[in-house]
Protein backbone atom coordinates (compact mmCIF):
# COMPACT_ATOMS: atom_id res chain seq x y z
CA UNK A 1 0.00 0.00 0.00
CA UNK A 2 1.63 3.31 -1.03
CA UNK A 3 2.03 6.14 2.02
CA UNK A 4 -0.44 8.23 1.04
CA UNK A 5 -3.11 5.70 1.18
CA UNK A 6 -1.66 4.69 4.68
CA UNK A 7 -2.03 8.35 5.93
CA UNK A 8 -5.62 8.79 4.11
CA UNK A 9 -6.25 5.65 7.18
CA UNK A 10 -4.55 7.29 9.96
CA UNK A 11 -6.53 10.63 9.31
CA UNK A 12 -9.52 8.50 8.87
CA UNK A 13 -9.18 7.10 12.15
CA UNK A 14 -9.09 3.77 10.38
CA UNK A 15 -7.04 0.98 12.77
CA UNK A 16 -6.43 -0.41 9.13
CA UNK A 17 -3.59 2.42 9.81
CA UNK A 18 -1.35 0.60 12.37
CA UNK A 19 -1.48 -2.92 10.23
CA UNK A 20 -0.75 -1.51 7.11
CA UNK A 21 1.90 0.52 8.42
CA UNK A 22 3.61 -2.28 10.18
CA UNK A 23 3.30 -4.41 6.58
CA UNK A 24 5.22 -1.75 5.08
CA UNK A 25 7.56 -0.51 7.97
CA UNK A 26 7.70 -3.60 10.82
CA UNK A 27 11.04 -4.66 9.77
CA UNK A 28 12.48 -1.01 8.72
CA UNK A 29 11.68 -0.21 12.55
CA UNK A 30 12.58 -3.16 13.82
CA UNK A 31 15.78 -3.66 12.44
CA UNK A 32 16.59 0.33 13.57
CA UNK A 33 15.26 -0.36 17.18
CA UNK A 34 17.63 -3.62 17.56
CA UNK A 35 20.79 -1.91 15.89
CA UNK A 36 20.42 0.55 18.98
CA UNK A 37 18.71 -1.94 21.91
CA UNK A 38 20.46 -5.05 20.72
CA UNK A 39 17.58 -7.29 22.25
CA UNK A 40 15.04 -8.47 20.25
CA UNK A 41 11.95 -7.96 22.86
CA UNK A 42 12.85 -4.53 23.51
CA UNK A 43 12.85 -3.45 19.92
CA UNK A 44 9.62 -5.08 19.16
CA UNK A 45 8.11 -3.12 22.71
CA UNK A 46 9.99 -0.34 20.24
CA UNK A 47 8.24 -0.42 17.03
CA UNK A 48 4.74 -1.12 19.00
CA UNK A 49 5.66 2.51 21.06
CA UNK A 50 6.26 3.91 17.48
CA UNK A 51 3.14 2.81 15.89
CA UNK A 52 1.46 4.39 19.37
CA UNK A 53 2.80 7.85 18.74
CA UNK A 54 2.33 7.54 14.81
CA UNK A 55 -1.19 6.67 15.56
CA UNK A 56 -1.73 9.78 18.34
CA UNK A 57 0.61 12.32 15.99
CA UNK A 58 -1.39 11.84 12.80
CA UNK A 59 -3.44 13.63 12.04
CA UNK A 60 -2.69 16.85 12.97
CA UNK A 61 0.41 16.01 11.51
CA UNK A 62 0.97 14.47 8.21
CA UNK A 63 4.69 13.67 7.46
CA UNK A 64 5.99 14.50 4.30
CA UNK A 65 8.36 11.21 3.87
CA UNK A 66 6.32 9.07 6.13
CA UNK A 67 9.38 6.08 6.28
CA UNK A 68 11.68 8.85 7.81
CA UNK A 69 9.18 10.31 10.20
CA UNK A 70 8.61 6.63 11.69
CA UNK A 71 12.70 5.91 11.67
CA UNK A 72 12.83 9.32 13.83
CA UNK A 73 10.34 8.05 16.04
CA UNK A 74 11.85 4.68 16.64
CA UNK A 75 15.29 6.22 16.75
CA UNK A 76 14.71 8.37 19.69
CA UNK A 77 12.11 5.75 21.58
CA UNK A 78 14.85 3.23 21.22
CA UNK A 79 17.10 5.71 22.52
CA UNK A 80 15.25 7.09 25.20
CA UNK A 81 14.83 3.16 26.62
CA UNK A 82 19.00 2.40 26.05
CA UNK A 83 19.45 5.46 27.97
CA UNK A 84 17.06 3.98 30.86
CA UNK A 85 18.79 0.53 30.61
CA UNK A 86 22.19 1.79 30.50
CA UNK A 87 21.89 4.17 33.46
CA UNK A 88 20.92 0.78 35.65
CA UNK A 89 24.30 -0.73 33.71
CA UNK A 90 27.05 0.40 32.25
CA UNK A 91 29.05 -1.46 29.72
CA UNK A 92 30.48 -1.34 25.85
CA UNK A 93 28.62 -1.50 23.26
CA UNK A 94 27.34 0.12 19.44
CA UNK A 95 26.01 3.28 21.43
CA UNK A 96 28.15 3.98 23.46
CA UNK A 97 31.26 3.45 20.11
CA UNK A 98 28.82 6.40 18.59
CA UNK A 99 28.38 8.60 21.23
CA UNK A 100 31.69 8.78 21.86
CA UNK A 101 33.15 9.21 18.10
CA UNK A 102 31.02 11.95 18.24
CA UNK A 103 31.82 13.55 21.35
CA UNK A 104 34.53 15.58 19.77
CA UNK A 105 32.19 17.19 17.22
CA UNK A 106 29.21 18.13 19.39
CA UNK A 107 29.22 20.24 22.34
CA UNK A 108 28.57 18.86 26.00
CA UNK A 109 24.85 18.83 26.78
CA UNK A 110 24.51 21.61 29.24
CA UNK A 111 26.21 23.77 26.76
CA UNK A 112 23.46 23.30 24.23
CA UNK A 113 20.14 22.12 27.12
CA UNK A 114 17.72 25.01 26.13
CA UNK A 115 15.22 23.49 23.43
CA UNK A 116 16.02 25.83 20.80
CA UNK A 117 19.54 25.59 20.81
CA UNK A 118 19.27 22.00 20.12
CA UNK A 119 16.95 22.68 17.39
CA UNK A 120 19.48 24.86 15.56
CA UNK A 121 22.11 22.97 16.23
CA UNK A 122 20.24 20.01 14.74
CA UNK A 123 19.33 22.39 11.79
CA UNK A 124 23.04 23.24 11.31
CA UNK A 125 23.76 19.42 11.30
CA UNK A 126 21.56 19.33 8.63
CA UNK A 127 23.18 22.13 6.37
CA UNK A 128 26.61 20.30 6.75
CA UNK A 129 25.24 17.21 5.82
CA UNK A 130 23.72 18.65 2.79
CA UNK A 131 27.48 20.15 1.64
CA UNK A 132 28.51 16.36 1.58
CA UNK A 133 28.73 14.36 -1.12
CA UNK A 134 26.39 11.48 -1.56
CA UNK A 135 27.78 8.50 -0.30
CA UNK A 136 29.78 10.12 2.88
CA UNK A 137 26.82 11.34 3.83
CA UNK A 138 25.02 8.13 3.98
CA UNK A 139 27.94 6.87 5.40
CA UNK A 140 27.40 9.33 8.11
CA UNK A 141 24.11 9.00 8.59
CA UNK A 142 24.03 4.76 8.54
CA UNK A 143 26.77 5.12 11.40
CA UNK A 144 25.51 8.01 13.71
CA UNK A 145 21.65 7.80 12.47
CA UNK A 146 21.15 4.29 12.00
CA UNK A 147 23.53 2.96 14.44
CA UNK A 148 24.93 0.88 11.80
CA UNK A 149 28.37 -1.12 12.69
CA UNK A 150 31.12 -0.18 10.27
CA UNK A 151 31.47 -3.54 9.05
CA UNK A 152 27.95 -3.54 7.58
CA UNK A 153 28.55 -0.49 6.30
CA UNK A 154 31.32 -1.61 4.88
CA UNK A 155 29.86 -4.15 3.31
CA UNK A 156 27.08 -2.16 2.02
CA UNK A 157 29.59 -0.62 -0.16
CA UNK A 158 32.66 -2.90 -0.70
CA UNK A 159 34.65 -1.25 1.31
CA UNK A 160 37.34 -2.11 3.91
CA UNK A 161 35.99 -1.21 7.31
CA UNK A 162 39.10 0.56 8.27
CA UNK A 163 38.35 2.52 5.01
CA UNK A 164 34.70 3.28 6.89
CA UNK A 165 36.32 4.34 9.77
CA UNK A 166 38.63 6.85 8.22
CA UNK A 167 35.74 8.01 6.33
CA UNK A 168 33.87 8.83 9.32
CA UNK A 169 37.30 10.48 10.91
CA UNK A 170 37.44 13.24 8.30
CA UNK A 171 33.61 13.61 8.13
CA UNK A 172 33.78 13.93 12.09
CA UNK A 173 36.56 16.68 11.93
CA UNK A 174 35.08 18.52 8.77
CA UNK A 175 31.71 18.25 10.98
CA UNK A 176 33.66 19.81 14.26
CA UNK A 177 35.10 22.49 11.37
CA UNK A 178 31.66 23.87 10.41
CA UNK A 179 30.16 23.86 14.14
CA UNK A 180 32.94 26.24 15.10
CA UNK A 181 32.70 28.50 11.84
CA UNK A 182 28.90 28.50 12.64
CA UNK A 183 29.79 29.99 16.49
CA UNK A 184 29.63 26.65 18.40
CA UNK A 185 31.98 25.50 21.79
CA UNK A 186 33.10 22.43 20.76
Amino acid sequence: MEDETILDLYFARDERAVVETDRKYGGYCFRLANSILHNDQDAEETVSDTWLRAWNAIPPQRPNVFRMFLAKITRNLAFTRWRSQSAEKRGGGEMELVLEELAGCIAASGSVDDRLKVKELARTIRAFLDTLPDREQDIFLRRYFFVEESETIAKRYGMKPAAVLRSLSRTRAKLKTYLQKEGYAV
